[in-house]
């Protein structure tokens, strides 16, 4: 509260005459973030294209501002409008395709946690390079020694053989685990969707 006065060039105190708090304040904050994107009128109409937007959609949001994926978690989730409006997006994909409806909210609530779960590690890592001083890659060439340790023990056969297949090392990089897993988690329920199977 004390940055936000700073900037408007008031007193800390005068903040609280707009909203009562900082998590108010918060919250205000991540209504206006999840509302800088929206969708157009004229969704496609095959339901896996149009969920493919709506995770692109949040992802990019995610990706621009980073501390909105630490702010709630499944069990807690926020309720602004503005994120309202990317999971309507979603259940409307859905909707019509002879879902129960826990089944379709089971389906909103695991494409949204795959982009939210992958999307917590931007805000962690950025933290974590301030707090190091070290880019992620100098922090594991800097436990080399450690996973060497792990990888000749025995203990771990296939983890080794993995590890060592690698020629330059593992790359992990969200924007293609995203997609990755986005198309995984599709091309797995679109049996589902499409009616073939039913969920037990």
């Amino acid at each position: 509260m004390r940055g936000v006065a700073a900037r408007l060039g008031v007193a800390a105190m005068s903040t609280y005459r707009y909203v009562p708090s900082k998590g108010d304040l918060v919250l205000h904050m991540a209504d206006a973030a999840f509302g800088e994107k929206s969708y157009r009128a004229d969704a496609p109409e095959d339901w896996r294209m149009r969920i493919e937007l709506g995770a692109r959609t949040l992802w990019s949001l995610y990706r621009k501002h980073p501390w909105l994926a630490q702010l709630g978690s499944l069990t807690r989730p926020l309720l602004v409008p503005n994120l309202m409006v990317h999971g309507e997006w979603v259940l409307g994909a859905l909707d019509g395709h002879g879902l129960d409806p826990t089944t379709l909210f089971d389906i909103h609530v695991l494409l949204y946690s795959h982009v939210q779960g992958l999307a917590v590690h931007l805000e962690r890592e950025a933290h974590a390079e301030a707090a190091t001083g070290q880019s992620e890659d100098q922090w594991m060439d800097s436990r080399a020694p450690a996973l060497q340790e792990l990888v000749e023990s025995g203990r771990f056969p296939t983890f080794a053989k993995v590890v060592g297949a690698f020629e330059d090392g593992y790359d992990l990089r969200l924007d293609a685990l995203f997609e990755f897993g986005l198309k995984a988690l599709l091309d797995g329920l679109t049996s589902i969707v499409e009616g073939q199977e039913a969920v037990t």
